[in-house]
């Protein structure tokens, strides 16, 4: 199998568990409606997990737009890799997305909600100010890196690395999740907000295109950022790429404070 099939997979896997558990606590009818944010967390650790079980021996399972940038950042990953990983991440979210509207596929006209049924796909800030929502991206993003180089550093019984990510991504869930819906990953967002768009879901309404660019820039600069602060601390330090990342992560903090100080 191919690298890029293999994160389509993987991507696909990932979507398809995270965007349903998204349509069985949000959906009109579903026995799992109001399960509650624990179980939302838990459920995309556990995605994360099996996604990276399906495909981790073939391609890394990346599954992931900012983890593939941030290892090409950091080195580990040749550039001429990423377009292929990323359009592969990509397009097995639509169609991880588009098996979660299969499987709930009457739910779609009982739940009247538009803006509850683009969230079973896609994120959104809790309190809409862009500013603040994208330095929200880049931290969980950023942690997320971080936490990835950790892990990676360490010995585990063989087969358990893919339950710590896990473990990783519901933490990041619990902790950092509640401002914006923890995206965290470009391929998560953009490919399952490009199905909402492109199919016949009842009464779906607008697929809320002046957000997308956050879950797509946020991940990408703090996924850098993470990075580079870990090879700045751990290694012999960052390169250009991973000082423009923190520069950039830190110019946004300043601007986001700053916007918040207007309020």
């Amino acid at each position: 199998m191919s690298v890029y099939l293999a994160e389509f997979i993987g991507t696909a896997i990932l979507l398809y568990f995270g965007n349903s558990i998204n349509a069985a606590t949000t959906l009109n009818f579903s026995y799992a409606k109001s399960s509650g944010w624990v179980i939302t967390t838990i459920g995309w650790g556990l995605s994360v997990t099996f996604g990276i079980y399906a495909v981790g021996n073939i391609s890394g399972a990346h599954i992931n737009p900012a983890v593939t940038t941030s290892l090409a950042l950091a080195g580990e990953l040749e550039w001429h890799l990423v377009p292929g990983y990323i359009i592969a991440q990509v397009l097995g979210g639509v169609f991880g997305a588009t098996l979660t509207w299969l499987q709930y596929l009457p739910h779609w006209r009982k739940t009247e909600d538009q803006a509850a049924k683009l969230g079973v796909f896609s994120t959104a800030g809790a309190i809409d100010q862009k500013s603040a929502n994208l330095v929200s991206e880049m931290m969980g993003t950023m942690i997320l890196i971080i936490g990835l180089m950790m892990i990676g550093a360490n010995e585990f019984t063989e087969g358990l690395n893919p339950l710590v990510v896990g473990g990783l991504i519901t933490l990041i869930g619990m902790a950092q999740g509640g401002s914006t819906g923890y995206a965290i990953n470009p391929a998560r967002d953009f490919g399952p907000r490009l199905a909402h768009f492109i199919l016949p879901i009842k009464g779906k309404g607008s697929s809320n295109w002046g957000y997308s660019w956050i879950p797509i820039v946020g991940p990408i600069i703090g996924g850098g950022a993470g990075a580079g602060l870990y090879y700045l601390v751990f290694k012999d330090g960052t390169n250009l790429l991973g000082w423009a990342a923190i520069g950039l992560m830190l110019i946004a903090i300043i601007y986001a404070v700053i916007d918040e100080s207007r309020k």
